[in-house]
Formats: structure tokens, sequence, C-alpha cells
């Protein structure tokens, strides 16, 4: 299946969300493309929605090779088949973590604007991305979730390669993937329209959902 774009993808990925809306989750988009997949889903789901600020460590020579992950509070992760098939070491990747440290903390406060994220600990948590090639992103994102103690993390994705969902499945309570494929080779592929997201369109879909969970809480 082809998505036409992100609000599709997310409309459909919704459906399959709709059996943990009782338990009130917090969704945590993976900025910049999961946001506005993740909108649809809350607003499906009627909660708010978040961002948790995950940022992949390419390789010096083809930044799309992902070869780790980094989360915001934590140390960055590798993977260690892929950094040896690259021929990498840690020492090759010090500037790239930098600059990927740096990024990450200018989306939090550009995205954040002083806003904390939700008490974690004994909670639902459903991660969304607009999609899993390398799943080194989401798996970073797990591991944040669980030192946070989240009761039950969800992996929720329009199109993931299978490799990453294998890889996924056994860390997560469940992953949902609308498709999922062996020849995936890059997530745009598809999508119809897989244009940039950019940093203005993640703070308005954030601000969107805000503002209508506060309408909704002014309606007698």
């Amino acid at each position: 299946m082809i998505f036409l774009n992100r609000i599709e993808a997310g409309d459909l990925l919704a459906e399959k969300l709709l059996k943990y809306k009782s338990e009130e989750p917090v969704i945590l988009a993976l900025p910049r493309g999961g946001v506005p997949v993740a909108a649809k889903v809350a607003q499906a789901l009627d909660v708010p929605l978040e961002v948790l600020v995950v940022r992949k460590i390419g390789a010096p020579f083809n930044v799309e090779l992902a070869v780790g992950a980094i989360c915001e509070a934590s140390e960055p992760t590798f993977s260690e088949r892929l950094m040896s098939r690259a021929g990498l070491s840690l020492r090759d990747l010090v500037s790239t973590v930098q600059s990927e440290e740096k990024e990450i903390q200018r989306q939090i406060h550009v995205f954040r604007e002083g806003h904390q994220l939700p008490t974690l600990t004994g909670r639902t948590v459903i991660i969304v991305d607009d999609g899993l090639a390398t799943g080194a992103t989401v798996l970073a994102a797990v591991k944040y979730l669980k030192r946070k103690r989240a009761q039950r993390i969800v992996v929720a994705t329009p199109v993931a390669s299978a490799s990453s969902a294998r890889c996924l499945r056994g860390r997560v309570h469940e992953l949902i993937a609308l498709e999922e494929r062996e020849d995936l080779r890059a997530v745009g592929n598809w999508y119809e329209d897989f244009s940039a997201v950019s940093d203005q369109e993640v703070i308005f879909l954030l601000q969107s959902r805000r503002e209508e969970l506060k309408a909704v809480k002014r309606t007698p």
C-alpha cells in the first residue's frame, strides 16, 4: 500500500490504535516526520500530542546510513554490526554525536517551549514515527521509556522494514505497522507525498492539539 501522505497514514494508523483509548496513553511523536502521523492518532484517541526528540547517528560518508541513535537525556547507542560493516570506530563518530546532541537541545527548546513531558512511569506510551528503516531511532526511544518505567510500550508506524520489526517486537508490548516489507529500502518510497516536515509545521501541530483539548474542556 502506498500512502497519499502522512495525514492519510495517520488516519489509518489511528484505527488500529483505538483499542488503547481507554488507557489514556501518552502519544510520543518522533520529530519531525512522525508528528503529522501522530497528530491524527492523538485526535482519534482524544489525548495530548507530545514529542520525544531522538536523532539518528549517520555514517560520516553516508548520513542516511544510521549506525546508531541518541535520545534526549540519554547516551548514544550504536549497532556493532553496522559499525563493523562500515569500518567505523566510536572515535570516527565523535563530531557527529556532538552535532546531534546540539540538535536535540535545539528541538527540545523550539518544540516544547518550556513544556515538560508528562510522567511516563506506569503509563501506556505509544511511540509514533512515519516509518522504520533500520529502527535505530525507535530502539533508542524504547530504551529511554524503559528507564522511565513506562508500563506498556507500543510502537506504531505506517511502514516498517521486516528486519526492524523483528528487532523491536521482542522489546515492546506491541508493534503495529500497516505495511511490513522485506524490500522497504527507503521510507519515502511508500508515500506519494513525503515532503520534508518543517519546524513550523511541528510547532503548529503541537499547538493546535493543545488548543483543541482546551476547547473541549471549556465546552459545558
